[in-house]
């Protein structure tokens, strides 16, 4: 999968331009198409593009040196030795960190790796995997959830939006308030506030 697959496969969907690029034309024709407000619109993809690299990245990258992963999981890995056998290798790193978790069997399950983080907002483990698959009505995504990085991208953030209430919050306004609960429900604390706020501005002016 190449880089802005994900967007153009939208962008198809939407019927604008599928050139790869997010800008005023992508964002009216996504809230045109799924019938969004400029508020929810704007909260919606301004996380989105945060989260994805400005729709440019669809699949956690696990490629972590030592000290990242210090720094991203400190309690889970509080000096180099924990990290043994971990850094640059993402397979391992993904089965040893998400084990246990969401829904994922133990380390040799592989289910850590296979239910990694995918979509324009991260989905993550097999609960959430296997809820999205059935808010689709797609079960086969359990079994093969590749496709969740590109036809799926968005599908997967719109449904985690809806799952967590966000679509209610969104709706109320484009405030600095807002802007931060949503924040806080996708990313556990204020991580790139900073982006999530422009973006989340910008696209609000676009749509409104």
């Amino acid at each position: 999968m190449s880089r802005g697959d994900a967007l153009k496969h939208l962008q198809e969907q939407c019927g604008t331009t599928p050139d790869g690029a997010f800008g005023p034309n992508t964002a009216r024709a996504i809230a045109n198409h799924y019938g969004y407000s400029a508020e929810v619109g704007a909260h919606l993809l301004g996380q989105c593009y945060h989260e994805s690299g400005g729709f440019q990245i669809t699949e956690e990258n696990l490629n972590y040196r030592a000290e990242t992963m210090m720094r991203v999981w400190p309690s889970r890995y509080p000096d180099e030795a924990s990290t043994d056998g971990l850094a640059g290798n993402p397979e391992a790193l993904a089965n040893h960190t998400y084990a246990n978790r969401m829904g994922n069997g133990d380390g040799t399950s592989g289910e850590g790796w296979k239910y990694r983080g995918r979509g324009f907002i991260q989905l993550t483990g097999k609960n959430n995997y296997t809820a999205f698959a059935d808010a689709v009505r797609r079960p086969n995504i359990v079994s093969n959830p590749d496709p969740v990085s590109t036809e799926y991208a968005f599908a997967a953030a719109q449904w985690f939006f809806e799952a967590n209430g966000l679509i209610e919050i969104a709706k109320s306004s484009v405030n600095s308030a807002t802007i931060k609960i949503i924040t806080k429900r996708i990313n556990g604390g204020y991580h790139g506030i900073d982006e999530r706020s422009e973006w989340t501005r910008k696209v609000y002016n676009w749509l409104k």
